[in-house]
């Protein structure tokens, strides 16, 4: 038989993600980008990104996936995987459609996905599809070849993920003072987003009372408290919190608020909170100003002692569970039946979004799915 890579039949990786402002003159163009197709004012647009504007107009997600990029491909080299690594954002420059375009140009055929959200919803998981499935068809009208795109698993529960976030939380705990350490309580954070589209996330069978965003964050938030009660002996309370809201009022979205819980527990005599972003791949914007600014605020003005631990961003053990995953789904496309890791007690996720799953308000073509129209 010919000689056949461990990565085969794939031969390129997409890191892609949402994107973010560079430059303060980059803000309003940018939230056009994310909010296109809502007829918000620039005038509102401006308001919306002050948040972007107190850190000079710079999301760090761009260079925090340069990070991530140079990190996986320092671990493709070392393991000997000549696999490469591109990078396209949904949002903002480099764009997806031009890597797509590149990496169509220069001859690949068989593209694995990597999305930077590591859980089941609409806007983590098919509206990244949707958006591969809007760049396919631009490429198929300028009548280049059109590469089969595919993408990872679901990985909010792999090793890789999860231990550093268990590392972190010890760290940050260890941070806190010691007469309130021992008696903090654990705040495990993630993206609000609505209701109804929280209770149609996952597969058809997942759909139901939060779906299957928030049974995942549940699962993964449990398996680290249970991992530093094991490492520290301290049973720590915690609770799975919501941050990042936005929409109109009017309409219902996962809760509590994390400056609302935060006040709960002050009211309760919680001694110290740590604030743990389990729902965020990277320290960006929604971290470094939801959590650190606004939170670390309303801390403040209560006199409660918190502390934040670190997302996992470019950290080697993640780098080395894509590697994993992506030599488990290659292994899988050539019939074989890898061994798939997973902690906590959900199990590894499916590896093609079947229909129906994460639905969208209005259908729209989806690919690296079972319903993909570039299968």
């Amino acid at each position: 038989m010919p000689y056949q890579p461990a990565h085969a039949p794939y031969d390129a990786l997409l890191l892609l993600s949402f994107g973010g402002p560079e430059g303060p003159d980059d803000v309003v163009p940018f939230l056009e980008n994310v909010t296109r197709g809502r007829g918000i004012p620039r005038e509102r647009l401006k308001e919306v990104g002050q948040h972007y504007f107190l850190f000079g107009g710079v999301s760090p997600i761009n260079d925090q996936n340069r990070a991530l990029l140079a990190a996986l491909r320092e671990d493709f080299a070392a393991h000997g995987l000549d696999l490469p690594v591109y990078w396209g954002n949904r949002n903002w420059a480099p764009y997806l459609t031009d890597t797509l375009r590149e990496m169509a140009r220069a001859g690949h055929r068989r593209v694995l996905t990597l999305t930077t959200s590591a859980y089941a919803s609409y806007s983590g998981c098919r509206q990244y599809r949707e958006n591969l499935a809007d760049a396919l068809a631009t490429l198929a009208d300028e009548g280049l070849p059109l590469p089969r795109v595919d993408k990872l698993r679901h990985y909010f529960n792999h090793p890789g993920f999860v231990r550093p976030m268990v590392d972190a939380t010890l760290e940050a705990l260890a941070r806190l003072p010691e007469d309130v350490r021992a008696g903090a309580h654990l705040a495990f954070t993630t993206h609000s987003i609505p209701t109804a589209a929280a209770d149609t996330s996952g597969t058809p069978q997942d759909h139901g009372d939060g779906g299957a965003y928030v049974a995942e964050h549940l699962d993964v938030a449990r398996t680290v408290a249970d991992a530093v009660r094991a490492e520290t002996g301290v049973d720590h309370p915690w609770q799975l919190v919501y941050q990042s809201r936005s929409g109109a009022p009017h309409i219902p979205w996962l809760e509590p608020d994390i400056c609302d819980h935060l006040e709960e527990q002050h009211g309760k005599g919680v001694p110290a909170v740590v604030m743990v972003p389990i729902g965020f791949v990277s320290d960006h914007m929604e971290v470094k100003y939801d959590l650190d600014t606004e939170a670390a605020a309303k801390a403040a003005e209560l006199g409660l002692p918190v502390t934040r631990a670190a997302t996992v961003g470019a950290d080697p053990r993640f780098a080395a569970a894509v590697r994993e995953l992506v030599l488990e789904r290659a292994a899988s496309e050539r019939g074989e039946r890898p061994e798939r890791c997973a902690l906590g007690a959900l199990g590894p996720s499916h590896d093609l979004c079947p229909v129906g799953c994460c639905p969208a308000r209005a259908p729209r073509p989806a690919a690296a799915g079972a319903d993909s129209p570039y299968a």
